[in-house]
């Protein structure tokens, strides 16, 4: 049975691993076409053995200005663009006051995603759909990442003015706010195996159901923030963190 995301165009960055990984599946699932943009291809390659006529891959990173602009010229020659989601994002561990920390995981995390969309405004349909991807520890803390937290509220901040202004083209913009999940990020951060089980541990003991998320679950979250179930929603940011936030 056809359904709404058959034969449309979603374009998602961040798409090897994790939470992008999954929501390109989900896409691609429901028939989708997907412009997937990562440094390396990482998990899409066994989806690209399922769905070859289907799924694009373009190697790039959103903090080069050069890979943006031939995500667009790509996008453009598959377009009209009718999902975006730009999910790429890196986190690390550093001194609150490492202001270096902050411009790195603002370079990807912040004008990374405001870049994306920059270059594909032109690119989008009408109507079309933006889901940025913030953090649940925007509204909470977390010692050692006061620089992600940040560049993800600023992230959070522009984007619901976005939402405001980008509802004149019939573009819905939102955000999604993954909590404690199981991806490979937690091992980006520099912990050794004993540090990590150690926080892994504390952060289990706030989460209602007992467990990390998996990425499936944060990406059907954003597949209906993209979908014409949400189409009365705006500039709204959907924490999604088994609980996390409640204690």
């Amino acid at each position: 049975m056809k359904n709404e995301f058959q034969d449309r165009l979603a374009v998602v960055t961040g798409a090897s691993s994790g939470i992008g990984l999954a929501l390109c599946s989900a896409l691609l699932q429901r028939g989708a076409r997907v412009l997937a943009m990562s440094r390396t291809p990482g998990g899409l390659l066994p989806l690209h053995e399922s769905y070859s006529t289907r799924l694009a891959w373009l190697g790039g990173d959103v903090t080069s200005s050069d890979d943006l602009l031939a995500l667009g010229r790509r996008a453009a020659q598959m377009g009209p663009v009718d999902y975006l989601v730009p999910n790429a994002g890196i986190a690390e561990l550093a001194d609150s006051l490492d202001l270096a920390a902050f411009d790195r995981q603002w370079a990807v995390n912040g004008a990374g995603a405001l870049n994306t969309l920059a270059v594909l405004r032109g690119e989008l349909a009408k109507p079309a759909s933006v889901v940025f991807v913030s953090s649940f520890l925007t509204r909470s803390t977390f010692p050692g990442l006061a620089a992600y937290i940040a560049s993800k509220a600023a992230l959070t901040a522009q984007a619901r003015t976005l939402a405001v202004e980008f509802a004149t083209f019939d573009v819905r913009i939102n955000l999604v706010s993954p909590g404690p999940t199981a991806t490979a990020i937690w091992g980006s951060l520099g912990l050794n195996d004993e540090q990590l089980e150690q926080v892994a541990e504390g952060v289990t003991r706030r989460l209602l159901p007992g467990h990390f998320l998996d990425a499936a679950s944060v990406a059907n979250v954003i597949l209906f923030q993209l979908s014409q179930g949400a189409r009365g929603v705006y500039g709204q940011d959907w924490v999604v963190d088994n609980g996390y936030t409640l204690s």
